[in-house]
């Protein structure tokens, strides 16, 4: 049922005749209105009851009067606009090229509501967003066009706070669809981009705590794909094409903000340590290797035990090791 009303409103493009040839034939006609009214009068007035005077007289009136209907078919269209045509409720077409046209004088535009929030002062000195009037747009733009959805608290994959911008570069390709299977379209967009980053955002830990294959830090680049196939495929019915989602903001909520920068700071620590660790141990390995191979003294496991542990203290102390030379007999 949704795909049979979503087929119902496909582009038709349309090409009118020119709109300045059909302005200079309705300003000659305005000319030769009255210039038949003129002359009916005369032949009525002077031949009294003249056929031919009596119907230049009212066809010249009635043009005068009526005339003026013609030009409501002239239109004109800006570069990178459409215009949206319904002939008595009926979709009649769009065009998509600039220029002077002139229609069918019947032909209603039709485009959408664009409410703009306007900031207002309040007594206690803060700004507070107001709706104004709506602003009616006779065309649909064809423009890439960016919406910015700032910053949004959502929860991750583990349930942490984060806050999460991105920002979308859209264009309407399809201007039936845009016009007529949703109320407004930019508004359309933008409840459907705060919806699919919610949507994604949720899949996906924050950082790589547990070795997770995907993360919003790590992997932005890839989430954002995912944001942008995921919000194509809402819009699709508006006849909407995403060009762009990217991520321009990513961080933890402020009030966990503290507490993940110590783990953070803690997971670094515990890596690094093992790194040393690792390092430490195949040295002092390599140290006892070379001290076997080359014949330079023979220990016993009680010194080779007592070298492994001064070795490992020195490489693995987080300050300058202090040597304690012995002069004596190592025994």
């Amino acid at each position: 049922m949704a795909d049979t009303h979503n087929l119902a409103y496909q582009e038709k493009e349309i090409h009118p005749v020119n709109g300045w040839l059909m302005l200079f034939i309705s300003v000659g006609a305005y000319f030769l209105a009255v210039v038949g009214i003129i002359s009916g009068a005369s032949l009525v007035s002077g031949y009294g009851s003249n056929v031919l005077g009596t119907v230049l007289l009212i066809a010249g009136i009635l043009y005068v009067c009526f005339g003026w209907i013609l030009w409501l078919g002239l239109k004109v269209v800006r570069p990178n606009e459409a215009l949206v045509l319904t002939l008595f409720g009926k979709y009649y077409g769009t065009i998509k090229k600039e220029g002077f046209y002139r229609v069918n004088p019947f032909c209603v535009a039709n485009s959408h509501a664009r409410v703009q929030p306007a900031v207002q002062a309040t007594t206690d000195g803060n700004a507070a967003e107001v709706n104004v009037a709506p602003v009616v747009k006779p065309t649909v733009s064809l423009k890439a066009q960016v919406f910015d959805n700032n910053k949004q608290k959502i929860n991750d994959a583990q349930g942490n706070p984060i806050e999460v911008g991105i920002v979308v570069t859209w264009q309407v390709v399809d201007t039936a669809k845009a016009v007529f299977n949703v109320d407004n379209y930019v508004q359309f967009v933008q409840i459907q981009a705060d919806s699919a980053l919610r949507d994604v955002v949720r899949k996906y830990p924050y950082d790589e705590f547990e070795q997770q294959q995907v993360s919003l830090r790590g992997d932005s680049e890839e989430v954002s794909e995912m944001i942008e196939k995921e919000l194509q495929n809402r819009v699709e019915i508006a006849g909407i094409r995403i060009l762009d989602a990217r991520i321009t903001h990513l961080a933890y909520a402020p009030e966990i903000a503290a507490a993940m920068l110590q783990r953070q700071q803690a997971e670094a620590i515990i890596e690094a340590r093992q790194k040393i660790v690792d390092g430490a141990v195949g040295m002092v390995q390599m140290a006892l290797n070379k001290l076997s191979e080359n014949e330079i003294c023979v220990l016993d496991d009680e010194r080779k035990a007592q070298m492994v542990s001064n070795l490992l203290v020195v490489l693995c102390g987080n300050k300058d090791a202090q040597p304690v030379v012995n002069s004596g007999s190592i025994y």
